[in-house]
């Protein structure tokens, strides 16, 4: 599953609801970006293409098919990005929004209930006025791009220390998205490209009501569970289907994508417009060995904990099995996902290759004078950067960035802690999640009425407590301080049951008044204060120290790199639109075995056990002499993504839609590093197997109506 998910599931990037998420993996070197100066423009169909500098000549070269300004702009227009962690796009005139099941099930997990469980059994609204609305959910629409890198850059000197040039360039990213809001009213992000060698304003209209339309039974969706995800044969109608409103109304749209009457094809061009969340291609020796020795163990080594708490949370019962099916998917889809970023790491070959590279480039800078000069002493400063991080990480990681890893409600308590106190500091001087064009996304997750379940939580923030007590000792004087002498399981009872947070007004009562944070006896809010001091001191240390030393080398040399390429390179993703493309294509697996292009409904109905995670749903099996079996179920592509692309629609030539990406397999996952189109695939649901399940099992004739399928 390839999704950017909420707190819950800190993977990626720093998420909207203001979780800081293993931010070294999306730091673009200096070293790396220098070390492709020397290489070629991205070779294959490799590339997560900027839309302002997408390789036209390229595509009409290698595949015989040209695109126009126009059809880069209605993509541009047309697909939206889920502020819960992944790509959807318009695909009528009246605001239906297509996605995966996946990327909307934060909101399908928040409307159910113990008696209308939409995820278990599915949703249909046969009438607009059966949409239900999502409590947080916001969707973006990428309207303009502006290059602001001149105004970033004028607010820091070359003189100045490499701490306090970070943060002059991060408060003039602040307030530059103030203006911008002020002046258009629109969400303004400004968004770091190339290491910090060129700084876009990104401008999006956005909707913020937002309403469930269709989803089908979690079983088929996410058909195979676990062990199947990132694999490839699959049989998963992982999609659903919301609506964006705006004033009460259906909101009205002039781009959209429409429907393929014929659909996927085997050799097809497709194209994948979508918002990946980060890459590590740029990424230096120095920087893939950190992560494969020490962050991405620590990081496997929590979520493995915590998935063990869920599931042992989650076999107490079926209401409880209920609550806790959303987290657990969350947590399993990053274990996959983590463990095969670091078995590329381990793999001698890569490492060899990467080896290999940084020593020939380091030898011809060395031999240029000039270069040795300026570039030579990139490395030792990197070096000794990530050297100092190795004593802190974990510490850091724990306390700050993962902090609130599977728990809303802890996640709820620091960011009131952190608004009422950061909405109290001129606008430049604030945490950036926390800047004014910021808040109308946080107050919306802050104040959500999404239902919030107290023991789960409390199982959730024990197995946190044991964590923490283990990997920095029982005797670390915070943990002693956390713990205050009991268990963890009784700690974490403490204080959630004296928390009153699940209330909202409680929640805007203590956000609006740092005196009343201070003062607040609530459980949650204590817990919160007590981490939140030390986690922001190691914040800032991570900042100066190796953000500051690493942005201030990129930025003197990435636009060298940017210029010599031509503007063709791309840069690292960062959860903003890109669009990829490669044909459908089958390939041969490490069995040495052919895998087809597609697979069909044929292929579904053998594997069903009646045991999960291989449960059909009786839906499917009703209309089972109906469905086509020949009909394309799921295809792969060498269209090169990413976590965050999943909902991304897959497009023919013509724009129309003929699938929707939902995962990669597991041989794909390397790719974050290096790409492949050897064995490396992107997984789509096909559109006419989508339509002919639409049409026979769920009898959505409205919706397939509104699609131009009647």
């Amino acid at each position: 599953m390839q999704v950017l998910k909420n707190q819950r599931n800190l993977l990626f990037t720093i998420d909207l609801k203001g979780n800081l998420i293993m931010r070294h993996l999306v730091w673009f070197t200096a070293a790396a970006a220098l070390a492709a100066l020397f290489c070629p423009v991205a070779q294959a169909d490799e590339g997560m293409w900027l839309f302002t500098s997408f390789p036209k000549a390229e595509v009409q070269k290698r595949h015989g098919v040209q695109v126009s300004d126009e059809f880069l702009r209605h993509m541009q227009m047309s697909a939206v990005r889920f502020n819960s962690g992944g790509t959807g796009s318009f695909v009528s005139p009246e605001g239906l929004l297509f996605t995966n099941h996946h990327v909307g099930a934060d909101c399908i997990q928040k409307l159910s209930t113990a008696g209308s469980d939409f995820m278990k059994n599915g949703f249909l609204a046969k009438a607009q006025a059966e949409e239900r609305a999502c409590p947080d959910l916001e969707v973006n629409v990428l309207a303009s791009i502006e290059d602001v890198s001149a105004k970033v850059k004028a607010a820091a000197s070359a003189s100045q220390a490499p701490a306090e040039a970070n943060r002059l360039r991060k408060a003039a990213m602040s307030e530059i998205e103030k203006a911008c809001n002020a002046s258009t009213g629109m969400r303004c992000d400004v968004v770091t490209l190339f290491s910090g060698a060129q700084y876009h304003l990104y401008k999006y209209k956005k909707y913020t009501d937002i309403r469930l339309v269709f989803a089908p039974e979690f079983d088929i969706a996410f058909f195979g569970g676990d062990p199947e995800n990132f694999t490839y044969p699959r049989y998963d109608l992982d999609i659903a289907f919301f609506r964006a409103y705006e004033n009460g109304k259906p909101a009205k749209v002039e781009n959209y994508f429409k429907w393929s009457k014929t659909g996927a094809k085997d050799g097809e061009l497709v194209f994948v417009p979508g918002n990946p969340g980060s890459t590590g291609r740029l990424q230096t020796v120095t920087e893939l060995e950190f992560q494969r020795d020490v962050a991405f163990p620590l990081t496997l080594r929590r979520i493995e904990s915590l998935i063990n708490t869920l599931q042992a949370y989650m076999s107490q019962g079926e209401e409880q099995h209920r609550v806790g099916n959303d987290n657990l998917f969350g947590q399993q889809n990053s274990f996959k996902a983590i463990s095969g970023f670091n078995r590329g790491l381990n793999d001698p070959k890569l490492m060899s290759k990467k080896r290999a590279d940084e020593q020939d480039l380091r030898k011809r800078i060395a031999s240029n004078p000039e270069q040795r000069e300026k570039f030579g002493k990139l490395w030792d400063e990197l070096s000794t950067a990530y050297g100092s991080y190795r004593g802190y990480y974990a510490r850091y990681t724990l306390l700050e960035s993962g902090a609130t890893r599977g728990s809303a409600l802890f996640a709820m308590a620091r960011g009131i802690v952190r608004y009422a106190t950061q909405t109290k500091k001129p606008n430049a001087e604030r945490l950036r999640e926390y800047a004014e064009t910021a808040l109308p996304a946080r107050e919306q997750a802050m104040y959500s009425p999404a239902p919030i379940t107290p023991q789960m939580e409390t199982a959730v923030l024990a197995d946190y407590f044991a964590f923490i007590a283990k990997e920095l000792g029982a005797n670390d004087p915070l943990v002693a301080k956390i713990l205050d002498r009991k268990t963890p399981r009784q700690a974490a009872e403490m204080y959630v049951n004296s928390s009153k947070i699940i209330d909202i007004a409680e929640r805007k009562r203590l956000a609006a008044d740092p005196a009343a944070v201070a003062a607040s006896e609530d459980g949650m809010i204590r817990l919160a204060r007590m981490i939140d001091g030390p986690a922001l001191e190691l914040r800032k240390k991570v900042e100066d120290e190796v953000e500051g030393v690493v942005t201030r080398a990129a930025a003197q040399i990435a636009q060298a790199r940017f210029d010599l390429s031509g503007g063709t390179e791309y840069p690292d993703a960062t959860f903003t639109l890109r669009v990829a493309f490669g044909p459908a294509k089958g390939y041969k697996n490490d069995q040495g075995k052919n895998v087809a292009w597609a697979t069909t409904f044929s292929g579904l109905w053998p594997k069903g056990t009646g045991k999960a995670p291989y449960v059909i749903p009786p839906s499917w099996l009703k209309a089972k002499a109906k469905l086509n079996p020949s009909t394309a179920f799921n295809f792969v592509s060498t269209a090169d993504t990413h976590g965050g692309n999943s909902g991304s629609a897959t497009l023919n030539p013509k724009g129309e839609v003929v699938g929707i990406l939902f995962d990669g397999n597991i041989e794909g996952l390397p790719n974050r590093f290096v790409y492949t189109d050897e064995t490396a695939r992107s997984v789509h649901v096909a559109s006419q197997g989508i339509a002919e399940a639409l049409k026979f099992v769920y009898l959505a004739d409205n919706l397939l109506k509104e699609l131009g399928l009647n």
